[in-house]
C-alpha cells in the first residue's frame, strides 16, 4: 500500500489529489493550517487510513511536524507539496511580495529539503511539487508570484541533479498548472480556467507516470511553448492582465 504525504491538503488541488489517492486505498498523511478541515477529511475514511498534522510551511517547526506525521504514517513513498500563495500586486505592496516569498520560497525550501533528507536516509522516494506556468515568464501584475514559481522550477532541477550526483533513488515531478478555479484566484476573470478535480486527476496521472515536468493541460502546453519564443523586449510590452 502506497503512503503519501500531502502538504496543503485543506483546499483546492491538494484536497482533490488527497481524495483520489484515498479512494485508491493509499495511506495518507495530510497537513495544512486548518486542523478542523483535516479532521473532517480524516473522518470520511476508515480508521487508520488518514493521519493529520496541523502545519504552517512558514514556521520553523514545519520540518519537525512533517517528521512526526511521517512517523505516524509508518513511512513515506510520495511527498506532494501543494502549499502556495499568490496575488496580483500591481501597486507593488512590499507586504504582499514578502508574504508570497515567505511561503513560496522559504516554505518551499523548508519542506522539500526535509522530504529530500528523509528519502536520502530511507531508500528513496518521489517528490512532487506544484509550481506554475507563471515561472515561464515574469508577469507584471504578479511579480513575486512569478519569480517564486521560477525559483521553484530551478530548485527542483537542482535537487534532481544533486540526487543523481549522490546516486540517490529520488524521483521528481514539477507540476505546472495554468489558471485553476481555487481560492487563490478568487475575485478575477481568467482565461482557460480549469476546475480543481480535473487538474488533480491530471496530476495523479503525471505522478503515476513519473513525469519529470507536467504542464497542466494541453492548451497550456501550447501556450507555454509560444511564451518561450517571445523575446524579452516584446514580452515586457505585453499588457497581460486577468480582466
Amino acid at each position: 500500500m502506497k503512503r503519501a504525504i500531502i502538504i496543503g491538503a485543506t483546499s483546492g488541488i491538494g484536497l482533490e489529489v488527497a481524495r483520489i489517492w484515498a479512494a485508491r486505498g493509499w495511506r495518507l498523511g495530510i497537513a495544512g493550517r486548518r486542523e478542523e478541515t483535516l479532521l473532517r477529511f480524516q473522518a470520511s475514511y476508515p480508521a487508520g487510513q488518514v493521519e493529520v498534522q496541523p502545519l504552517d510551511v512558514t514556521a520553523d517547526d514545519a520540518p519537525r511536524r512533517l517528521d512526526e506525521l511521517i512517523a505516524r504514517l509508518g513511512g513515506m513513498d510520495v511527498f506532494f507539496l501543494s502549499s502556495g500563495i499568490g496575488a496580483q500586486n500591481p501597486d507593488l505592496r512590499p507586504d504582499v511580495e514578502l508574504q508570497t516569498a515567505a511561503t513560496n520560497v522559504g516554505g518551499f525550501i523548508r519542506l522539500t529539503t526535509a522530504a529530500f533528507n528523509y528519502f536520502r536516509s530511507n531508500g528513496g522516494g518521489h517528490i512532487a511539487v506544484i509550481s506554475s506556468i507563471a515561472g515561464t515568464q515574469g508577469l507584471g501584475a504578479a511579480p513575486a508570484y512569478s519569480a517564486t514559481k521560477r525559483f521553484q522550477n530551478t530548485y527542483i532541477d537542482a535537487l534532481d541533479q544533486l540526487a543523481r550526483m549522490q546516486k540517490l533513488p529520488i524521483r521528481f515531478t514539477d507540476i505546472r498548472p495554468g489558471f485553476v478555479a481555487t481560492d487563490l484566484l478568487k475575485g478575477g476573470r481568467y482565461p482557460m480556467l480549469m476546475q480543481a478535480p480535473r487538474v488533480a486527476a491530471a496530476i495523479v496521472r503525471a505522478v503515476d507516470r513519473r513525469k519529470r515536468v507536467a504542464v497542466i493541460d494541453g492548451r497550456y502546453c501550447v501556450l507555454v511553448f509560444f511564451w518561450r519564443l517571445i523575446p524579452r523586449w516584446l514580452w515586457v510590452r505585453l499588457p497581460i492582465r486577468n480582466r
